[in-house]
Parts: structure tokens; sequence; C-alpha cells
């Protein structure tokens, strides 16, 4: 049984990013600090400069080419995008910086602001080229945020650069996409053990309960996360594109494990929109995605539970 951790932190990406090896490895740990600053580079919103920004500054003027990567990353982000019912929007950009959830000066628009930012959302207004790996926005104003799927397309970068590297154990956490690298060498099954968090709990840390699970992706979209309060009415992170204000469902929050870390970031977003429900539904027809639903009313409900273990923690919970 190996006991030694060697975990390396870097603040980046807007949160902490944590990789914990079993060896000491100087030389891949630089390697994957510096392939996140890479990718991040080219994805990012949050600076002037980045593949995705040159996309958005040519909005209704001109088609911009890309790299190979951020082209794919953005036809799969399209594609979930026009499912029908789909909560998950590439193009939900100007909404979300009308309402700078997260960030300073967030605000409850007015009725006007939405409407006009709703008119500059639809992904049907997504050009995309194939041949010339070049993306357009056809409305001036348009922006794509791969904000919700970048997190979990880096976390599947980093864990095959681990792979690559002959390092068969490992966590990779980008500020809550937690991605385990084959079997845990700290536990007699072989499972890691990656806490859920409770919700709005006043005590750091504190935990619904662990979820267990070997080679697998854990990644939770709750309206904890990012949120505030104004008149009694929270206000939390994930919008509505139909109505343009946050989604209004029983939930708290939404786990995926799944095998890769965008597939969870991906299908928690769309399944907190379905509700627990529809999202249960979906997920039976899916049995490669299991899913946790934690409800307002404190029940949780645990769907296709053999691609991982729950232990509940928190006594204010039940499992259905």
């Amino acid at each position: 049984m190996v006991n030694s951790r060697y975990e390396y932190t870097q603040a980046m990406m807007g949160t902490t990013v944590s990789l914990m090896l079993f060896e000491p490895n100087d030389f891949v740990v630089q390697l994957v600090f510096k392939t996140i600053n890479q990718l991040e580079d080219r994805l990012t919103v949050n600076r002037p400069i980045s593949e995705v920004m040159l996309i958005n500054n040519a909005a209704g003027k001109h088609p911009v080419r890309v790299s190979h990567a951020v082209y794919s990353l953005i036809e799969q982000a399209c594609k979930i995008s026009l499912m029908p019912n789909s909560c998950f929007n590439v193009a939900i950009g100007p909404l979300v910086k009308l309402w700078k959830i997260g960030f300073n000066g967030h605000q409850v628009p007015n009725s006007d602001q939405i409407v006009n930012k709703r008119s500059l959302i639809d992904p049907n207004d997504i050009q995309l080229d194939a041949k010339s790996c070049s993306v357009f926005l056809k409305k001036e104003g348009m922006e794509i945020d791969l904000g919700a799927i970048a997190k979990g397309y880096i976390a599947d970068v980093i864990k095959e650069v681990l792979r690559q590297n002959d390092i068969h154990q490992a966590i990779i956490n980008l500020g809550g996409n937690v991605l385990t690298v084959g079997e845990s060498p700290i536990d007699s099954q072989g499972y890691w053990h990656i806490g859920l968090k409770k919700p709005f709990s006043s005590i750091q840390n504190e935990l619904v309960g662990l979820i267990k699970v070997k080679n697998k992706s854990i990644v939770t979209s709750g309206i904890y996360e990012r949120y505030f309060i104004q008149n009694h009415h929270l206000y939390h992170h994930i919008l509505d594109s139909k109505t343009g204000y946050p989604l209004d469902n029983e939930l708290e929050s939404v786990t995926v494990i799944s095998d890769t870390s965008l597939e969870g970031d991906i299908y928690s977003t769309l399944l907190y929109g379905f509700g627990s429900i529809k999202g249960c539904e979906y997920l039976k027809k899916h049995r490669n995605l299991s899913g946790i639903f934690l409800l307002k009313n404190k029940t949780i409900k645990l769907v296709n539970p053999d691609n991982f273990a729950f232990q509940l923690l928190n006594e204010t919970y039940q499992i259905k």
C-alpha cells in the first residue's frame, strides 16, 4: 500500500488547481501547469486576447480561423446547445456579462436589458466551417463563452499528458472538476474518495457525503457555487436562455460521474436544466453516465449507482 502523496497547487483559471501524485515528478508537474496555462490562453473570455476572444471581437464582421482543438470544442458545444430544451448554451456570453454573477458589479438587469441580450444568444447564429476551421458569429455583440466546459476539456487533456508520461494514479482537481486517474493506491479496494459539498453550509468544506470511484470524472453544477441575494431572492449563475433569468427548479445541485470530465461539464449543466424527474429519466437511458441529485427538500437521488459508491455523511439529507 502506497502512502506517500505529493500535492501541487497553483492559482489558475480563477480558482485553485491541484494535482496529487504518488511519486515525485517535477518534470510532469511543470508540464501539467504549463499545459493548463497554454489552454487557458486559448479558451478564456476573461482576457483581451485569446482564440475565443478573436471570434467574439469579429462578431457580425467576418469568420475567424482557430486551432483544430478550439474548433472541435466549439463544435461539440454547439451540438449540445442545439439539443431540444437544452439549458446548455455556448452563446450565453452576453447574458453572463449582463448579470456578472460571481464577478464584481453583479446586478438584477431590467427587462429591456434582458430582451436585448437574449437576441444575441441564439446558438443557431454560430456558423461553423470545418474545412477552414473557422467560426463566425452572425450578429455583432454575440459572444461565445466556453466557461461551462473549458475545465472539463483541460482536465481530460491533462489526464492524457499524465498517461503519456507513465503516471497511472493521480487526482486532477480544477476547482471542482475532479478527474481520477486509475485506481487509488491508498484504499484497499482501489476507490478514490471525493467529497460532495453541502450547499450553502456555514461550515467550510462541510460534506453531504463521499463519492467513491475508480478512474472516473466527478463534476458538480450547483446554485451555491456563484450567487448573490437581493431583496431576499437568490440569483445564481445557471441562466435560462429562454427567460434570461436564473433557472428556478427543485434542485440544489447535480453531480455527474462519467468517463471524461468534458462529459461531466456538459451533462451536469444539461441535467440541472432538465430537473430531477426528466434528468433521472435521461440518465436511465444513458448507462455510461451516473448522477447524484441534491434536492432543496434535502432528499438525494442516486442514478446508475453501478459506476460509483456513495456514503452519506450528513443527517439532514435522506437518500430516496
